[in-house]
């Protein structure tokens, strides 16, 4: 059933692997020289479907695990990058080192006149072309001089990311991005097909 609609099922909250520590953490190692630190770090890939409502919610949960500690790798389809640098410059992206943007094509053809706007196109593109490169690019993080890859949040929309994560053993959370009105939505579609009430007649 979850295949009538691969891009906007509702995603719960879980993961594919235990994230529960043991007690060991109440014990304080001696500190850990910066360069030693910085590898220490846990590394989150963070990746919204590609529309501007996913993209906020996504970059503020980013801005608050980064807050806490993380290494962030913020995760924008190439065309949504080139949008940012027209607005905002080059510099756009400078800053922080452990906080960095890595991009992703999104399978659309150039000639595509505003991807963001065709819905429908992104969520059949993200389901056939995003697995691939987003598996690369994890495996490119992993041998980069990062701290490696310790967990994937990925926006409900985006479920392919489950099957890079089970490839790699790494855990996955679903944030669901929109609002709670707009997941009770997504939530009755099944019943709606149930009930007969859609397709319209």
């Amino acid at each position: 059933r979850a295949q009538l609609f691969p891009c906007h099922m509702p995603a719960l909250l879980f993961s594919s692997l235990p994230l529960l520590a043991d007690l060991t953490f109440l014990v304080q190692p001696p500190p850990l020289p910066a360069a030693a630190a910085a590898m220490e770090k846990p590394h989150a890939v963070c990746i919204p479907f590609p529309a501007q409502g996913h993209v906020t919610p996504m970059m503020q949960l980013a801005k608050l695990l980064h807050s806490k500690g993380f290494h962030i790798s913020f995760v924008n389809t190439e065309f949504n990058h080139q949008r940012l640098v027209r607005s905002r410059g080059p510099g756009a992206f400078d800053g922080l080192k452990d906080f960095r943007f890595e991009t992703i094509p999104d399978g659309l053809p150039p000639s595509h006149p505003d991807r963001t706007q065709d819905i429908p196109a992104l969520c059949d593109s993200a389901t056939k072309n995003f697995h691939v490169p987003f598996l690369h690019l994890l495996q490119k993080l992993n041998e980069s001089g990062n701290p490696p890859v310790t967990c994937i949040i990925s926006d409900g929309a985006m479920s392919f990311t489950h099957k890079a994560a089970q490839e790699l053993g790494l855990p996955v959370v679903f944030f669901w991005t929109t609002s709670a009105c707009g997941f009770w939505g997504y939530f009755h579609y099944l019943d709606l097909i149930e009930r007969g009430y859609t397709p319209l007649k």
